[in-house]
């Protein structure tokens, strides 16, 4: 194992590098996505998009990110040839430290409230209303609270190293999560209202599929649903060993993710068809669906509130999976500045983590105090602008920057006959020429629409 750190397996590796990509924008946004956009129609784009955006992208990053054994600001320096592409480098790096730590300050308050949540079904059960409707309320002290309580989490995680916190603690939390999750989605199959979602879900309106919305919607889900932009697929490429074949990982990890975003629809479209038929508001007066924070904390909420005590053990199962997605996201951004301050200084993993998670832990109090202002503009500010960008840099590095030989014989290390391969025919000039096409006009659409 390298002094910097490693993951021990392929299944660790897999297993992180999941679960960074699966967090709360995939459990609750990509269902909500399929449901507004042609049920099945969505998922066969969304599908498409994703092999054909994320994935050379995906891999860009991890394959930039072994070959450096590096973070993201070094290793994109560590590619360049001259003194232009060297600084541009340096600064898209700092540039993506700053957007992954305005990211988990802002993500740290809303997995807080999956704990809080969590927390009042459990206070529900034993009778305590007073609290519970503490946990639940929006409040600055709340909020403050339990952003704290899910950032010392993330922090004691991290600060472990990488095979004994990153690696050991997904292995645990992801099939925890899956199995979480397929319990919930057998048990609100067998209620009433549930078919009427699953017809939703799985039956295509083919009508829709050349929109111009459903193609935009899908195309931005399959950029964000993998985590990439910001380095944190970078850096967990650097701790994939040189023999791993890094393209069937990539592939891997895609299709976990996948199929992971495909099982939360499963449990939510059903999920809001039953509290439809338990006399909850599902669709707003324009007549669509409710999607976001208010499908998370207000639709899904009152469903377990009309199912009597059986709801406060649901609600429970379903807060943890929640809480459970939002820290496999969190330990994988917290990673990224953490392995630029150790390998950029002195200071050993431990104090790096805390230094960082605190300074993190200072920009969500700064926004917990100034929610209004700061919640929204920190949101669009990192992941509707600066996130497709970075995309867009990580592409350009790869197709323009980096030299092809030195590309191929990292590819070679864990696969000798790459050369020959499909994959090595067609990504190369893809990532080149048509990821940027794509991100820009994804990037257009999101902002000018």
């Amino acid at each position: 194992m390298s002094v910097r750190g490693q993951f021990s397996s392929k299944l660790g590796f897999v297993l992180a590098a999941a679960g960074s990509a699966v967090g709360l924008g995939n459990i609750w946004g990509f269902p909500t996505q399929v449901a507004s956009n042609g049920g099945a129609a969505f998922v066969l784009v969304y599908l498409i998009l994703t092999f054909l955006l994320a994935y050379p992208i995906l891999m860009a990053e991890l394959v930039i990110g072994r070959y450096s054994q590096s973070n993201m600001v070094n290793a994109l320096q560590g590619i360049s040839q001259g003194p232009v592409s060297k600084l541009s480098g340096k600064l898209s790096g700092y540039w993506a430290l700053t957007v992954v730590c305005l990211i988990l300050s802002f993500y740290s308050i809303v997995a807080g409230w999956m704990l809080a949540y969590a927390l009042a079904s459990i206070t529900d059960l034993l009778g305590l209303e007073q609290i519970s409707l503490w946990l639940t309320a929006f409040s600055t002290p709340r909020n403050l609270i339990f952003c704290f309580i899910f950032s010392l989490l993330t922090i004691g995680i991290v600060h472990k190293g990488v095979s004994n916190g990153i690696e050991k603690w997904s292995a645990r939390l992801m099939p925890l999560l899956l199995i979480l999750l397929i319990s919930l989605i057998i048990f609100v199959a067998t209620l009433d209202g549930a078919a009427l979602g699953w017809e939703v879900y799985v039956i295509p309106d083919f009508a829709k599929i050349l929109h111009s919305d459903l193609l935009i919607s899908a195309l931005g889900q399959a950029f964000f649903s993998l985590s990439l932009g910001v380095g944190t697929m970078l850096i967990y490429g650097s701790y994939i060993s040189k023999k791993e074949n890094i393209v069937t990982l990539g592939a891997q990890v895609t299709l976990v993710d996948i199929g992971i975003a495909i099982l939360a629809g499963m449990l939510i479209i059903p999920a809001m068809y039953v509290a439809q038929h338990n006399g909850v508001t599902i669709f707003t007066e324009a007549g669509e669906l409710i999607n976001g924070d208010r499908l998370i904390f207000t639709v899904i909420p009152e469903l377990f509130t009309a199912m009597g005590d059986l709801g406060n053990v649901i609600s429970f199962v379903f807060f943890s999976l929640m809480a459970i997605a939002a820290v496999t996201s969190s330990i994988s951004m917290l990673e990224v500045p953490v392995a630029y301050t150790v390998e950029n200084s002195s200071q050993p993993r431990s104090r790096a983590t805390w230094l960082i998670g605190g300074i993190i832990m200072l920009i969500s109090t700064s926004i917990v105090f100034n929610f209004e202002l700061l919640f929204g503009a920190v949101i669009s500010f990192t992941t509707q602008y600066s996130q497709p960008l970075l995309g867009l840099v990580l592409s350009l590095f790869a197709g323009w920057v980096w030299r092809r030989d030195s590309i191929l014989n990292e590819l070679k290390l864990g696969c000798p006959d790459i050369e020959h391969s499909l994959f090595w025919k067609i990504w190369p000039s893809y990532v080149r020429f048509v990821c940027p096409v794509i991100i820009l006009v994804m990037f257009y659409h999101s902002v000018f629409n």
